[in-house]
């Protein structure tokens, strides 16, 4: 831990929540907590009944992953929908070890108010499934969902990338796949905290590093189940870590966002700064003194209102152009 390194404050409303934390001790990650870290808070059936209380219904499905072997998707949306929708296809958060497709549903409610389509991968976990496993897992459910727009009752035009932490690095991996494999047209993507860049370089790097959500050495036991003795090396691609991709021109538009106080704020401020170099339309909000997640832990928090609102504001203008 860098005790002497200056970094930007915790919002204050924020910081009770992590004085809280840090009072239970140091958290150190070890790779036995991954079976309980990777257990669904509550029963599907107690899921289906909060989805259901908000007007909403799930469907599992069963697709071709990654060498066609089978993953788990959930298609949610408002009960009795007609007609043809756009699509949020997501990817959970992680680390790239641990989280699910049913998990934190809450978060996309900003999404669901457009009467989309929500479709939820359950790529597989590293380290028991490395690089490229889960990236190309999440476009295989990319090309299924493009497949069976007429099925799902979707808009193949209007396909969003939808990812948080770990989950937004995969959703700009997809569509980095998508461009250069020229695959289904990707409408726009939306990268929350993204997970981007294994090479553990930057100045956040470094201010966050023992203090805040998911902080230096959570990222790197992350990027190191990914990507294994690769970390950090000359021969990781840019689809398993897009802050590597040498060109982003031809992306579709996209929203990112951030916390002024977390890891991850300089690799995602600095890829929306390539995105703007190369051409592309994005919309980079960093939220003043934010920790990693914060809408989530402290959805209450007035910061998270006004993020929330953020996204739920771009989206309708994206869906409304």
């Amino acid at each position: 831990m860098h005790d002497t390194l200056s970094r930007p404050p915790f919002d204050t409303e924020l910081s009770g929540f992590l004085d809280a934390l840090h009072a239970r001790g140091p958290f150190r990650f070890d790779p036995a907590m991954l079976p309980r870290m990777r257990q669904l808070d509550g029963t599907e059936a107690e899921l289906d009944a909060r989805l259901a209380a908000r007007g909403l219904e799930r469907h599992a499905r069963t697709i071709p992953g990654y060498l066609g072997d089978p993953i788990t998707i959930a298609v949610i949306q408002r009960t009795g929908r007609t007609g043809t929708a756009p699509v949020f296809l997501a990817m959970h958060g992680g680390g790239m070890m641990f989280g699910h497709h049913l998990g934190n549903l809450e978060s996309y409610d900003p999404l669901l108010e457009h009467d989309a389509v929500l479709i939820s991968v359950d790529y597989r976990l590293a380290p028991e499934h490395p690089d490229p496993t889960p990236v190309e897992d999440c476009y295989a459910a990319l090309l299924w969902t493009a497949a069976h727009a007429d099925e799902l009752g979707i808009d193949p035009e209007r396909i969003v990338l939808v990812g948080q932490s770990a989950g937004g690095g995969l959703a700009a991996g997809t569509a980095l796949l998508a461009r250069d494999r020229r695959g289904p047209a990707v409408f726009a993507q939306i990268l929350v905290s993204p997970m981007l860049d294994d090479r553990d370089a930057t100045v956040s790097t470094q201010q966050f590093d023992g203090v805040g959500v998911a902080d230096r050495d959570f990222v790197r036991t992350g990027w190191s189940a990914y990507l294994g003795d690769r970390r950090g090396t000359d021969a990781v691609s840019p689809y398993a870590a897009p802050a590597r991709a040498t060109d982003l021109s031809g992306l579709p538009k996209t929203y990112v966002d951030c916390g002024s106080a977390e890891v991850f704020r300089d690799e995602t401020v600095a890829f929306a700064s390539r995105l703007w170099a190369s051409g592309c339309d994005a919309e980079l909000h960093v939220w003043p003194g934010a920790f990693h997640g914060f809408t989530s832990m402290q959805p209450d928090a007035r910061i998270s209102h006004v993020a929330v609102a953020a996204l739920a504001d771009w989206t309708a203008r994206l869906l409304q152009a």
